[in-house]
């Protein structure tokens, strides 16, 4: 009884300790999952499960992404889950989303898991129209779309109409030219072809390296209205440059009210016009930013120099000012950790990275040498084929020419046989009517009717026998012949039967040498100790390592020159197809910067403040 009541206690005080849960529905860019969350779990708990789950070790470009009264936000690390303002009814969905862009995809990319989820977010960005790009980069970021998903390109797989369903343009760039899709898919192939045995993370990272030159690439814009700055000076003036001929930072002396947009991306605050989200008109850099505060709607901007105006506006809700914070302040450590020496963890991962790298291409190569010696023994094995079988076409048709030619003797000995028995036949004939001929000759005729007759007889008789042994030595030429063609049909026979022999007889295989299979190379160890982390630069490492840097760079600028040709080629090709009409005023801004030559990298945009010591006059 007691063993009972105990065992029964036992039971309800688990019971009373299962914590509560509820459910969590995490979307990604290519997938989605659901996990049980406790009732007590902040915001970093969930998180840190969603990155363990994907494998993700570069978790500070990321966070989880919801929607409140059509507003964006953020789940807050040390904030619970459910004290968000999130829908209640399970399962509560986030969108694991990049919070925060690199400056340089490819020194600070890692991971080829954070390769791809940056992939396909700028790619879904592009696509729906979010982030804009001229005409001809679309179809080369395309290419290294498709090589991404499809592998080298081989005419005899990719055939034409492959692409259709693919949707790799955005609808403004597909309206704006008299082009059809298999139009399109020409030019798109035709690069697509180009990028051959590139493995799919380089070529998602080609995609990030020029996409990230794109004016909107990374920037999150908001609406905002200026409160004004410097009350006493209304009107806007521009003072000239200082003595390094730059001009001084200028604040937009818009009146109070005015509607601009706000961008934050990596590398500072910018101020847009609502009409142009390509250039903006001022661009605060982190570096020169020395504070950033808001109260209730209003937000401040405090440059390092203080000589220089705060610049306040209001944005339309708290909420959102709560948002720009959270991305400058994320934005900032990131571009300040960007410019100090990497973590270990970091570190570590680097090195891993390039250990994993060095062995997928290694990989590739022994996959690449096996894929030539198949091909090559393939190539064997069809020349035997078709030499076997050519072989035995030979075979078949001397078969037959044996066949044909011992038919045609069997019919020249029938028919010679038949010759000789009608030649003995009319040599009888012709005996007999000389016997009937010599027989009339002794036949006494007494009358002159008779004897005329009998003359006539014999003259009749005579002219047949002459004719008869005309026919009999025809005849008998004719058996001659004969003979001599059944000669000729044996000795072809003979021939026949020799070469088929020799056919026989033949080799079916040539002989062939072993093709060596090459070994593929050891792979090298890699190991991490600490003492690799510690390194002892000497001068002529240093010598070394910036003429390894110049060689870089040399190659970057011959490969973006290259690529700045073929990107002009194709604008030139295309462009006589296009329909001004058509064109939007991100279409009209991106050329009129390109005629002034402002088609560079998106970093030449920002104008850098420097006070120069005098007072700042705003425009």
């Amino acid at each position: 009884m007691a063993g009972a009541i105990a065992s029964r206690m036992s039971f309800s005080s688990l019971k009373r300790k299962q914590p509560k849960t509820f459910t969590v529905r995490i979307v990604t860019m290519d997938a989605e999952m659901e996990f049980n969350c406790e009732m007590k779990w902040k915001g970093k708990d969930l998180f840190d499960l969603v990155c363990r789950t994907l494998g993700l070790r570069e978790t500070w470009f990321f966070g989880l992404q919801y929607t409140v009264k059509d507003t964006v936000a953020w789940l807050k690390m040390d904030k619970k889950v459910l004290d968000h303002d999130v829908s209640k009814e399970e399962p509560v969905t986030f969108h694991f989303l990049a919070k925060f862009y690199p400056e340089n995809a490819e020194e600070e990319l890692v991971q080829e898991i954070t390769q791809h989820l940056f992939f396909l977010q700028v790619k879904k960005q592009i696509l729906d129209e979010k982030v804009y790009c001229p005409p001809e980069a679309s179809v080369l970021l395309a290419s290294y779309a498709v090589q991404a998903k499809y592998g080298d390109y081989d005419p005899s797989v990719h055939k034409r109409g492959f692409l259709a369903q693919e949707e790799l343009l955005p609808k403004r760039v597909v309206n704006l030219y008299q082009m059809t899709p298999e139009m399109w898919e020409e030019r798109i192939t035709a690069w697509y072809a180009e990028h051959r045995g590139r493995a799919r993370d380089e070529a998602e990272m080609e995609y990030l390296k020029i996409a990230q030159d794109l004016e909107m690439y990374g920037v999150n814009y908001f609406a905002i209205r200026v409160c004004g700055c410097c009350p006493e000076s209304p009107a806007s003036e521009q003072i000239p440059p200082g003595p390094d001929g730059q001009w001084l930072l200028l604040y937009p002396r818009n009146k109070k009210g005015t509607e601009l947009l706000l961008g934050v991306d990596a590398l500072g605050l910018h101020i847009y016009d609502p009409e142009n989200r390509l250039t903006p008109k001022i661009s605060f850099p982190w570096n020169e930013i020395r504070n950033i505060s808001y109260s209730d709607k209003e937000f401040t901007i405090k440059p390092l120099d203080k000589k220089i105006d705060v610049f306040k506006f209001n944005s339309s809700k708290l909420r959102v000012n709560k948002l720009i914070l959270q991305l400058c302040i994320g934005n900032h450590d990131l571009f300040m950790r960007r410019r100090k020496a990497d973590s270990l963890e970091v570190q570590q991962m680097k090195a891993q990275a390039r250990e994993e790298k060095a062995r997928k291409q290694m990989e590739r190569q022994r996959l690449a040498r096996e894929k030539q010696m198949r091909e090559e023994a393939e190539r064997t094995r069809d020349e035997l084929e078709r030499r076997l079988l050519q072989m035995k076409e030979e075979a078949t048709m001397a078969n037959e020419a044996l066949m044909r030619s011992e038919e045609t003797a069997d019919l020249l000995a029938e028919k010679a046989q038949i010759t000789e028995e009608e030649a003995k036949l009319l040599a009888q004939k012709a005996a007999e009517a000389e016997q009937e001929m010599q027989r009339i000759k002794a036949t006494a005729i007494r009358t002159e009717e008779e004897k005329r007759l009998m003359e006539q007889k014999v003259l009749e008789a005579e002219v047949l026998a002459l004719k008869m042994a005309e026919e009999s030595e025809r005849r008998a030429k004719e058996a001659d012949q004969l003979k001599q063609d059944l000669q000729e049909a044996r000795e072809a026979e003979r021939r026949a039967k020799q070469k088929l022999l020799e056919i026989a007889t033949k080799p079916t295989y040539p002989p062939m040498n072993p093709i060596p299979a090459p070994l593929p190379p050891d792979i090298p160890s890699f190991n991490l100790t600490g003492d690799s982390l510690s390194f002892d630069f000497k001068d002529t490492d240093m010598k070394r390592l910036s003429m390894e840097i110049e060689k870089e760079k040399v190659e970057y600028m011959e490969k973006s020159k290259h690529l700045q040709e073929q990107l002009n080629e194709l604008k030139t090709e295309i462009e006589a197809l296009k329909l001004k009409e058509r064109e939007t005023a991100l279409d009209i801004l991106h050329n009129e910067s390109s005629d002034r030559g402002g088609t560079g990298s998106k970093h030449n945009t920002i104008k850098k403040p420097q006070a120069q010591g005098r007072r700042p006059i705003c425009i």
